[in-house]
């Protein structure tokens, strides 16, 4: 037990560093590019690349996991993001910028298949609801405190993206000096995306439209606060609050969704959050406390659209297709992260800073009424059968989802059951 700790506390290191340093240069390229003058429209495309990526990244670096080994790929996509984050005050060239955004995001991917993949390689049938609940938490603070990292240093010289490579390059530390043994990644096989909308046509629209609503906060949530006025202090802590509103609505939002139908969960959530999203555009910021709310109130309940849409698509599902379904509404979701940041940043240039939140709203009601129509000509599964609500966030990868507590096909690998004989034999010793 003691050895799995410590592996577990350099993997939560590596976390830390790596999201909070991921997390501070999203928002400081959104600032910089406002800075610039650049044109919504533009920033929205040369930001969207990140996702591009990052999709990319998802399908194909188990491939080179398979060539190369977990610490040398985690070492390689360490260093390239790190790299992409020096390079960016050397040209304000948006085409370059793009570039840099694309492989950032495949990087991203990259390293966090590889901290996943040890991080469920140490889950048990015990702790693996535990575990999975950790990382979540983990990610979720680091990405709130990379946003007040935002504060430190001015975004028009090269000090802060500096420090955004600093961050990403500690992160290969703990990792690298660990005494872990390489897990082993299975391909995971993913459902077809028509078939599984057949099934669930909720749940995938739901992921889809989540990637939506968070792509394009997480792309121009920055740009839409410089152009309001904000500055870097109030910036950081705008982007921080929504997303720690994120992390506390989760738990009240599982419970109810433990209590009813969960379609109908959805289709509510959708419509307050849109209603939110629609004061935030109307209000805009005479008083700032009250954006903040709404802002937090907005995201918050967006963010809760993705975990709904893999309840809802779970319920419906054999236990052994579980992660297969998962693999298909990840890819979902990022479909939608890419379309998100171009679509508001057009209606950002069209409507003005409260395009961002508008447009949203749209979305939003366009998936309460998908799902009314659904509810109205489908069957419910009935709360009593439903499986226990579980806040699965979509910002990670497919690997994660295998020690998801709904997931009855999980095995523990062959290195936990290992650890697990050792230790019955010390105590029985």
């Amino acid at each position: 037990m003691t050895r799995m700790v410590t592996s577990l506390s350099a993997l939560i290191l590596s976390i830390i560093l790596l999201v909070s340093g991921n997390a501070f240069l999203m928002t400081l390229l959104g600032i910089r590019l406002s800075i610039e003058s650049v044109a919504p429209n533009v920033i929205g495309w040369v930001l969207v690349c990140y996702s591009i990526g990052f999709v990319l990244g998802t399908l194909y670096v188990q491939r080179v996991i398979a060539r190369v080994g977990h610490i040398r790929t985690f070492a390689v996509f360490a260093a390239v993001a790190a790299v992409a984050s020096l390079m960016y005050p050397m040209a304000i060239s948006m085409i370059f910028w793009a570039i840099l955004r694309v492989l950032s995001g495949f990087s991203m991917a990259g390293v966090l298949v590889v901290i996943e993949s040890w991080f469920s390689s140490r889950a048990t049938n015990a702790n693996r609801g535990a575990l999975f609940a950790v990382y979540q938490f983990v990610f979720y603070l680091s990405a709130a405190g990379g946003q007040l990292v935002v504060n430190i240093g001015d975004p028009a010289n090269f000090m802060p993206f500096s420090l955004a490579a600093v961050l990403l390059v500690l992160a290969l530390v703990p990792l690298s000096l660990t005494t872990m043994e390489a897990p082993v990644i299975e391909q995971v096989e993913r459902m077809s995306f028509f078939k599984l909308a057949r099934e669930s046509f909720s749940g995938v629209a739901g992921a889809l439209i989540c990637g939506v609503l968070i792509g394009s906060f997480y792309a121009l949530g920055p740009v839409y606060a410089t152009l309001v006025g904000l500055d870097v202090a109030r910036t950081s802590t705008f982007m921080a609050s929504a997303i720690i509103a994120a992390m506390l609505l989760a738990w009240p939002l599982g419970r109810v969704c433990d209590r009813f139908d969960r379609r109908r969960v959805m289709c509510w959530v959708a419509l307050t959050a849109a209603t939110s999203a629609v004061l935030v555009g109307v209000l805009g910021v005479d008083k700032l406390w009250l954006l903040t709310i709404l802002v937090g109130l907005f995201t918050g309940l967006s963010a809760m659209v993705y975990p709904i849409a893999v309840a809802i698509t779970n319920d419906r599902m054999d236990s052994h297709r579980i992660v297969a379904a998962s693999a298909t509404l990840l890819l979902s979701y990022g479909i939608g992260s890419v379309i998100g940041p171009i679509v508001m940043a057009e209606l950002v240039s069209v409507l003005g800073p409260r395009g961002l939140f508008l447009g949203n709203a749209g979305f939003l009601v366009l998936l309460a009424v998908v799902t009314s129509y659904r509810i109205s000509h489908t069957d419910d599964v009935p709360v009593e059968q439903q499986e226990h609500f579980v806040p699965a966030m979509p910002e990670t990868s497919v690997v994660l989802t295998e020690i998801d507590p709904r997931n009855e096909e999980f095995h523990e690998s062959p290195e936990v059951v290992e650890m697990q004989e050792e230790e019955q034999l010390r105590q029985t010793g």
